[in-house]
């Protein structure tokens, strides 16, 4: 996609920026020096005229990014969820971006679903409704099913997304790139992973395949979760540009007093929010990492719906485990304990000073403790922790930004629901849960097994990787290849096990040292 066309949406950009008033907002929100400034906004000034006016309804930054289209459209819901990039402010204002495009026409769905599906949309629909939906990558319609009477709901993709989208991912790319060079002070948000990460998410939400793969995974994941429910997926019906799921009726987790008509127990539900949330990243290290209102829906029996699977956040077992000791520690005041595991996890360079870490953790912690169940915030917590975690040399993790982004925006959706929740209480039985299963007696059980697993999988190719090792070693190099005895074999083998034993061994006290915690 390099080419001429790039500069102009460069220019483009620039000028739409300027044009708007966004560049001062993007200036700010970067804090550019005024030796970027100056420089930035004499380069663009020239080309002014050439910029989109958008609409003049909304705010500077977001005219200029409705205007330059789909693409900038879903960089700014990106960049909501990123408020240590853009500062809470403009977070808060990018927010908007969530409803900011019309549906398009449904004769250009049809026509898309028709192709892509090789069918005809009579044959299959028994109806097909206009738009109930509609978002920057794609929108959503209700239909039923001629085969068994079944409501479906149908996402297709804008027309054209996928053009629009590669011609602008290498003006970001360059964007990010400038900003870099220019403003080496900006490295510390990493602009560049920002960009591939967001590169990443769009390319997976405008193939739909994806999408439908993740709704499965979830709705594998949560199926015997009470009072928690993901649309099943419609294979048949779904491809690269379409995705067909079971339509699920639901009332809108925004409309408070439409809540409240039927009964709903809001206390409750902003507690089974919070902790479905927890439970899908620690238990299944697998979580829905979009879920503002507009993705959620209560049944009439308080049941939780989610919708939209575009954005899902993954984390390993380690960084779960890590992760639950270090909210464990916090909820238990033990910032000793929460300073150590980030040692111990390589979050913090042991040339650190471990007691000034603790005790710039217990500042974390302690505002926390005797505040109003109101004001108790896991996600400000989390916020505030990667900031004292950064001025000790942290290296700023994606997923685990990911998943503090997705707690400030449950938060938020849980506290709309119900202003005195108290997190901490809301938390604890799902980290002590979750802590108890997988750092306790039968957590070190299954990792033994697993540890014996691999040693028996891998252990036949002990004699070849010592061998290779030591010749690596010696820089022995033999006139010919020797020839593969059985005692060496044997004695190989035995090798193999032996470590693996000491390596079991080392697990086992390690794990007692965690249940000692």
């Amino acid at each position: 996609m390099r080419g001429p066309h790039n500069i102009w949406r460069l220019i483009q950009t620039g000028a739409t920026f300027e044009r708007s008033g966004a560049m001062a907002v993007a200036m700010d929100a970067l804090d550019a020096p005024k030796s970027i400034r100056i420089p930035v906004r004499f380069l663009v000034w020239p080309f002014k005229f050439l910029g989109l006016k958008g609409e003049k309804k909304f705010s500077p930054m977001l005219r200029a990014l409705i205007a330059l289209g789909p693409a900038y459209i879903k960089f700014g819901q990106l960049l909501s969820t990123r408020p240590d990039v853009v500062g809470e402010g403009l977070a808060t204002e990018l927010r908007i971006l969530q409803d900011a495009l019309p549906a398009f026409d449904q004769k250009d769905s049809i026509k898309a679903i028709e192709k892509d599906l090789n069918i005809n949309i009579d044959e299959i629909f028994h109806n097909f409704e206009k738009p109930v939906a509609a978002a920057s990558l794609a929108q959503v319609h209700k239909a039923t099913l001629k085969s068994n009477k079944k409501e479906v709901a149908v996402k297709v993709l804008r027309p054209g997304i996928e053009k629009a989208f590669l011609r602008d991912i290498d003006a970001f790319y360059f964007i990010a790139r400038f900003i870099e060079l220019l403003s080496p002070s900006s490295r510390r948000l990493k602009p560049l992973e920002v960009i591939k990460y967001f590169e990443g998410i769009v390319r997976a939400e405008i193939d739909l395949r994806l999408e439908s793969a993740a709704a499965a995974e979830f709705y594998s994941n949560t199926s015997n979760d009470k009072k928690f429910r993901v649309p099943k997926v419609v294979w048949e019906l779904s491809s690269k540009r379409v995705m067909t799921t079971e339509w699920v009726e639901g009332i809108p987790v925004g409309n408070i007093d439409l809540l409240r008509s039927h009964n709903i127990n809001l206390k409750k539900l902003s507690e089974l929010i919070i902790q479905s949330f927890l439970n899908n990243a620690l238990r299944d290290g697998f979580f829905h990492a979009d879920m503002h209102q507009g993705n959620l829906r209560c049944g009439v029996d308080g049941e939780l719906i989610v919708l939209d699977f575009g954005i899902m956040g993954r984390i390993d077992l380690y960084t779960r485990r890590v992760y639950a000791q270090i909210l464990n520690g916090f909820i238990n005041k033990k910032y000793r304990k929460v300073a150590e595991v980030h040692f111990e996890a390589g979050y913090i360079s042991y040339d650190q000073d471990i007691d000034k870490f603790a005790q710039a953790l217990r500042s974390v912690g302690e505002p926390i403790f005797g505040m109003e169940a109101s004001k108790i915030s896991i996600a400000k917590l989390l916020g505030h922790l990667f900031e004292v975690t950064e001025r000790f040399g942290m290296q700023v993790r994606t997923e685990l930004l990911l998943l503090q982004r997705t707690m400030v925006v449950v938060e938020g959706v849980g506290r709309s629901l119900d202003p005195n929740l108290n997190m901490w209480e809301v938390a604890r039985p799902v980290v002590e849960s979750y802590i108890k299963e997988n750092l306790g007696p039968k957590a070190i059980v299954r990792d033994i097994s697993e540890s014996a697993k691999a040693i028996i999988k891998f252990g036949p190719h002990a004699p070849y990787l010592i061998e290779k090792s030591l010749r690596n070693a010696l820089d022995f190099k033999p006139t010919k290849p020797p020839k593969r005895r059985l005692p060496a074999l044997i004695g190989g083998i035995l090798l193999g096990l032996f470590l693996g034993i000491i390596s079991v061994l080392v697990l086992f006290l390690w794990f007692n040292l965690i249940i000692s915690y």
